[in-house]
């Protein structure tokens, strides 16, 4: 039998597992449809912000959702553990994703960007130059975390 424990993550936790990582989830709703994809990011401890370049082409169905001004939430997760004991952790951000103008990158915000690898999921049958490559900011209004530990008792 298997028995549970579920802490929910500090502060401090959560902005080390969102650092330690590259990538996760983006999903996005508008009325009441739902779009998720993987993405890869770059994440900021001192603003809690998370940087991404989102490529898609002109008449995706990101595009779509992205020019609709959606509700956005980023899911980032790890698992590890040993033969007896499991352990999950999870971080959930609920906020606003903005589209960054390239007139207004400084320095600062481009170094940022350096962070969020090249999509690492996403493979296109079109050519580069059909493809749209915007930077976008997300502004987390609740970032919460919880890790979850599964000690599994042998039989």
């Amino acid at each position: 039998m298997a028995t549970r424990s579920e802490v929910e993550m500090s502060d401090a936790e959560v902005d080390a597992l969102l650092s330690r990582h590259e990538t996760g989830v983006l999903s996005l709703a508008r009325d009441e449809t739902p779009y998720a994809i993987p993405i890869s990011y770059g994440f900021d401890e001192e603003s809690r912000h998370a940087f991404l370049r989102l490529v898609s082409t002109p008449d995706s169905e990101k595009r779509k959702f992205l020019a609709s001004t959606p509700q956005a939430r980023i899911v980032v997760y790890e698992e590890g553990g040993e033969r007896d004991r499991e352990e999950y952790a999870s971080v959930v951000g609920v906020g606003t994703l903005h589209r960054v103008d390239l007139d207004d990158l400084t320095p600062e915000s481009i170094a940022q960007y350096g962070e969020a690898r090249r999509p690492l999921f996403e493979i296109w049958a079109e050519g580069k130059a059909d493809l749209d490559i915007e930077l976008y900011r997300f502004e987390p209004e609740r970032l919460t975390g919880r890790t979850v530990v599964v000690d599994r008792d042998e039989e």
